[in-house]
């Protein structure tokens, strides 16, 4: 409704109406003595006033809007640069104080005045302009300019500004000035609301071999300051470049549109075709945050709204002597070659050509290890920015490990960056191979990989292009896909995910049209869903209704406090209250499974795990062997590993607690010494299940009390522990962590490592494992291959990440037939069974 509508009553008063003035009056229609009926005259007089107050009515909006709307100022702020080629920079034009700066900044001003006063597209909504710095290059000046024009004029100021360096030609010589370009663009409204502030402005030069720090205002002693626009203007000296690294970055979480965010320019102005990247939210220490300018200059800049208070970011930059080396003639038989600067992003406006040639007969393929050129909103089939180009084929985004292989001794590699959003790049490796026998002792895959033989028709797809798994004959371990007659493992059957593409795994295990599959197999009619009746016997046409009611207690349902059980799945910590005293978001019990940092999607490095990603992760280390096991924080001071890591062996007590200390919110190995992010604590006593069985592994489970409370940090917090009727459905995705050996046999692994496997169903485990499982463990399996835990990660944390946000112990490493073998899924310790078990030895 309009603000002119809000005071319209509907009553039975006299209302005068352009010099009509009628009685109306609102009548119940059964008061038959009240209703009279009116002549042909009255009726016309009434449309005609009607008609006349409907075109009053529209004349009167065309006049608001017009006046009101139409003609509204909007302020317009651009911001902008220009290059002065008839002037050489000096370090006084650095200094916005120096007479220097303002003899010349006047120039430019007279010369901004005149263009825009010449344009009568532009000229009668100029207000003001303002130089706020120089660059050299030969002298480059940063400006804004502010105008004030009417809304329906707004798309015209546009376009006149856009087009105004081709009209400045005739003025580039009128105040000595020779310009040979001219740049515009409209500065986003949140920025341009305090460009005038200069509050929060900071100017750096870095000096040679020193790193210089900033950081948000009052880091990290108090919160950035709210409804700020900050901004760090960033030197090195001329012939440099500059390399920029967040060492800590946590802002409020990323909101869209507003929010708060860090920009970083390739400029000394906020011009949105030179913005590197914008920021927001929050990062662990390892995530890749360093960027490299194209010149000497750089801009950061912070925007802030009202809501939330956060650290910020401690940010260095040093300068670096400028390069334009990049590509090369490559002629030896194999070698590596990277975007510049890798693995920091790589600077804008940046291209290299790599002119690849193996030496004699040979034939030479290319396989990129990393790949990150990934633009917002950029398309990536055509690739019109960033890209690699290969054979006339662009590549660009974010891709997993391929090869690119030629049919010759020569390839050439280019690569190009535009002169916004950089990204982390490419690392590649190039070999030559024999044209008759690419893939010596090993199966050629038709991208031309090569793997192992015995990947050749084992239901994972290691080429990366499917090729080996085409006319492949099934084993009675496998079953073999409909459409794509790819042969896939059996425990891949019905667990609830489309690995066939077609459903084929998934077609055998519905029920009919209209019915309900309930966990336990057996199906029921949909109708019977959320009537209030555990029609199934597992809860599960009861548990995921709109409605919680109050049930009977079985070994499916979850029980509050009070005593009273309640149909609703998973219901503990999610942040909704559903048991009538609030037990099942108690604060002490829900104070778990967060994680500080926003999750990412790639790391550096591979399987590396961020700082600070899985905060509940310990290592458990002995005098004798260094780090032997993992474990999980559930309290400050109760951890939960596997027993079988405290079962004494000839010559070592693992059982006695004095043996053993456990390092927390550790990361790297080597670090666990001198990290001050790290905590050590003596183990004050040792509790393993006692019916551990040290032959079948059944009852794995051990709890650990440390000898004094640890304070939660962001890289300490403790894992939901999961009540005894909580489900983690088959083919769930769910994260194995730990410092355990890379390979079968191999040595430990020096950062903390992680992999993304599935929940696998318990008969098809089973079967594969020889009937080995028991009641009290849960089996998961990769789902690419290769990945795995193994010697050293025993102990460790299974973790399962829910829809709430809250992660929780879903599994502890236990056991497995070998490390990361095919068709043998790790088998681990079953929490939510001993459930009753954990709440006995630590009260939680």
């Amino acid at each position: 409704m309009k603000d002119s509508d809000s005071n319209i009553k509907y009553n039975n008063r006299p209302q005068s109406l352009n010099g009509f003035e009628e009685m109306v009056e609102f009548l119940p229609a059964t008061n038959t003595k009240k209703v009279e009926k009116m002549s042909a005259k009255q009726k016309l007089i009434i449309a005609g006033v009607v008609v006349g107050a409907v075109l009053l009515s529209l004349t009167a909006g065309l006049l608001v809007w017009h006046f009101a709307y139409r003609n509204a100022p909007v302020q317009k702020v651009y911001s902008g640069y220009l290059t002065i080629t008839n002037y050489n920079f000096i370090e006084a034009y650095e200094n916005s104080s120096s007479p220097e700066f303002a003899q010349l900044s006047s120039k430019v001003i007279d010369l901004l005045q005149n263009a825009y006063k010449s344009d009568p597209a532009i000229g009668p909504h100029f207000i003001q302009c303002n130089v706020t710095a120089f660059s050299e290059g030969s002298v480059i000046a940063y400006y804004w300019a502010e105008f004030s024009v009417p809304t329906y004029l707004e798309a015209t100021l546009d376009k006149g500004m856009s087009e105004l360096k081709v009209q400045t030609s005739l003025l580039r010589k009128l105040n000595s000035l020779s310009v040979n370009s001219f740049v515009a663009y409209p500065i986003e409204v949140n920025t341009a609301r305090s460009f005038r502030d200069n509050n929060c402005l900071y100017s750096l030069h870095s000096s040679p071999g020193v790193s210089t720090t900033f950081n948000t205002p009052g880091f990290p002693n108090s919160p950035y300051p709210a409804n700020a626009r900050c901004q760090w203007s960033l030197r090195a000296d001329a012939g440099h470049m500059i390399l920029l690294h967040f060492r800590t970055f946590k802002m409020e979480p990323c909101k869209t549109p507003k929010g708060d965010y860090v920009t970083v320019y390739d400029s000394l102005t906020a011009v949105e075709p030179r913005v590197m990247v914008k920021l927001c939210g929050s990062y662990p220490p390892s995530y890749n945050l360093t960027f490299v300018s194209s010149q000497n200059v750089m801009l950061v800049t912070l925007v802030t709204d009202n809501i939330g208070k956060h650290p910020g970011f401690m940010a260095e930059f040093t300068q670096i002597q400028k390069t334009t080396l990049c590509g090369g003639n490559l002629r030896d038989a194999k070698g590596e070659f990277s975007t510049p600067f890798y693995p920091a992003h790589y600077p804008p406006t940046r291209e290299c050509m790599w002119d690849i040639q193996v030496p004699g007969d040979k034939f030479v393929k290319l396989q990129f290890l990393m790949f990150y050129l990934f633009e917002p909103g950029v398309p990536t089939t055509t690739c019109p920015n960033d890209y690699v180009e290969i054979n006339n084929k662009r590549y660009c985004g974010e891709k997993s490990s391929f090869v690119v292989s030629n049919n010759s001794s020569k390839i050439v590699v280019k690569f190009r960056s535009d002169q916004s959003y950089t990204d982390t790049g490419f690392m590649a490796r190039y070999v030559s191979y024999e044209p008759k026998n690419p893939c010596p002792d090993q199966y050629t895959c038709k991208s031309g990989r090569c793997i192992d033989q015995e990947k050749r028709c084992d239901g994972w797809n290691d080429c990366g292009d499917s090729s080996d798994e085409t006319a492949c004959v099934c084993s009675d371990i496998q079953f073999r896909c409909k459409t794509s007659q790819v042969c896939k493992p059996r425990f891949f059957l019905c667990d609830g995910v489309n690995d066939c593409g077609d459903g084929t795994d998934e077609s055998e295990c519905k029920c009919p049209d209209k019915f309900l599959k309930c966990r336990n197999g057996k199906c029921y009619p949909e109708a019977q869903k959320c009537d209030k009746t555990d029609n199934c016997g597992d809860g599960t046409d009861e548990s995921q209704c709109d409605e919680v009611v109050v049930t009977s207690c079985t070994e499916f349902t979850y029980k509050c406090q009070s005593g009273q059980c309640i149909t609703k799945l998973n219901p503990l910590c999610d942040g909704v209250n559903d048991c009538a005293d609030g037990s099942d978001e108690n604060a002490a019990t829900c104070n778990c499974g967060k994680r500080p940092y926003s999750r990412k999607t790639r790391i550096v490095g591979g399987v590396n795990a961020d700082e600070g990603e899985w905060p509940w992760q310990v290592s458990l280390h002995t005098a004798k062997d260094g780090h032997t096991c993992g474990a999980s924080l559930v309290s400050p001071t109760i951890l939960l590993s596997a027993a079988h890591c405290f079962q004494d062996v000839p010559g070592l007590r693992y059982s006695d607690p004095n043996v053993w200390t456990a390092y927390l919110g550790l990361h790297d190995q080597a670090a666990r010494t001198t990290s001050k992010d790290v905590v050590k604590k003596k183990i004050k006593r040792i509790d393993a299940n006692r019916g551990f069985n040290d032959f079948t592994y059944d009852n794995d489970i051990a709890m650990l009390e440390l000898e004094s409370p640890v304070s939660y940090t962001d890289l300490i917090q403790p894992i939901c522990i999961p009540e005894k009727t909580h489900i983690f459905p088959v083919g769930k995705s769910i994260w194995v962590t730990g410092w355990g050996a890379l390979a079968e046999g191999g040595t430990g692994a020096q950062v903390l490592q992680k992999a993304e496997i599935r929940v696998i169903n318990q008969t098809e485990c089973n079967k594969l494992l020889e009937d080995q499982l028991t009641v009290r463990m849960i089996c998961a399996g990769y789902v690419s291959g290769g990945i795995d835990a193994c010697q050293g990660d025993s102990g460790g944390p299974l973790s399962s990440v829910e829809t709430n946000g809250k992660v929780y112990l879903a599994g502890i490493v236990s056991w497995g037939e070998g490390c990361a073998r095919r068709n043998k899924p790790g088998v681990y310790t079953k929490v939510s069974a001993m459930r009753d078990w954990i709440k006995e030895k630590t009260g939680l």
